[in-house]
């Protein structure tokens, strides 16, 4: 897994592409400081940031994480 941080918050992930559709991401801290995140009452439901999904993406483009679809061919 790798560190991601959003380029909006700060907040820091740990990411591991398993294919380009399937992202693994780990919270290493609490999403207080997530604007997006923070809006939401309900902790139940999955939320997603989209400004961090775009940091990932943009680790992605740039090599940082890894993606096997990518390296086997």
């Amino acid at each position: 897994m790798r560190p991601v941080s959003c380029s909006s918050c700060g907040s820091c992930v740990l990411v591991k592409k398993h294919s380009l559709a399937h992202t693994l991401v780990q919270w290493t801290a609490e999403t207080d400081q997530c604007v997006e995140l923070s809006r939401h009452v309900d902790r139940g439901v999955v939320s997603t940031c989209t400004r961090l999904r775009d940091s990932i993406e943009d680790s992605v483009r740039l090599g940082a994480i890894p993606v096997p679809d990518l390296q086997d061919g």
